[in-house]
């Protein structure tokens, strides 16, 4: 088969499934498939990358500078633990910053629409025309939302403003992706300075360069899976986010590494010097 006949039979395949999925929906058999467990992608992922590279590049500095394992590991979970706790922490605050300055948007549209009415309309008018929509329709249209205040302006915050109006619970909300970013951070961070306690314990005493080695291959293989989980949420196959994730992770790393190196090379020199 080649791939213009695959792609049609995938077509085919993706339209019937819909078609079955809104005739069980019509009859009320069948809820939305939505994924949102997507909601929380961006700090798994975030906090994960971010988690995985410092303490890679604790490691590379480390391994630059010909330090022993036990500082590794002192330097490596101690700042794994309070980088984590930090980026938790910005989390919920931007989170919930945000969420109140849209608040306040809203805020703000309520009162210019109780106010100067007729100029929002014609704002709403405007978009909606340069949109395609003709002259007519669109005010016939945003004048029958307006009779709804509330809902035209929450129309407005996502037609005007571009703005997604947060949940009544943001606070919680923001609070549980902060949270996800700590564990996201702490957990994926912590995995190439584990592998400096559990490498040894099953393949024996290991020298400092094998150790790192092997921090290398953690770091990558869990870059490779986090790019694999992203695909989930994505419309990409799972090796291609599988090997984006790697190679841009695996990019970042490689340039902590060489810093690492070069300023190990400058201190080198310069304690020749004194």
């Amino acid at each position: 088969m080649n791939n213009s006949y695959r792609c049609l039979w995938h077509n085919l395949q993706r339209d019937e499934n819909l078609r079955q999925y809104h005739d069980a929906k019509a009859k009320g058999e069948a809820k939305e498939g939505h994924q949102m467990e997507g909601e929380k992608l961006k700090p798994v992922i975030f906090g994960g990358l971010d988690g995985i590279l410092t303490s890679f590049a604790i490691v590379a500095g480390a391994a630059g500078g010909n330090l022993p394992v036990s500082t590794v590991l002192v330097l490596g979970f101690s700042n794994i633990f309070a980088d984590a706790l930090s980026m938790g922490v910005g989390e919920f605050l931007s989170s919930k910053a945000h969420s109140e300055w849209v608040l306040s948007e809203r805020n703000r549209e309520m009162w210019e629409m109780e106010n100067y009415p007729d100029g929002e309309i014609q704002e709403m008018i405007d978009i909606y025309t340069e949109k395609g929509m003709g002259q007519e329709d669109a005010e016939m249209v945003v004048r029958t939302m307006a009779r709804y205040k509330d809902f035209f302006v929450d129309i407005m915050m996502a037609q005007e403003l571009e703005l997604q109006l947060p949940d009544e619970d943001f606070k919680m909300e923001s609070f549980k992706e902060g949270i996800v970013m700590f564990f996201s951070f702490a957990v994926f961070g912590s995995l190439p300075i584990f592998g400096y306690v559990i490498f040894p314990l099953i393949f024996g005493e290991m020298t400092t360069d094998e150790l790192f080695k092997a921090a290398c291959t953690v770091t990558g293989v869990v870059l490779f899976i986090m790019g694999c989980v992203k695909s989930n949420f994505s419309a990409s196959p799972w090796y291609l986010s599988g090997l984006e994730t790697l190679f841009l992770g695996g990019a970042c790393a490689t340039l902590a590494y060489v810093l690492g190196q070069y300023i190990d090379s400058l201190l080198g020199e310069g304690s020749k010097q004194l």
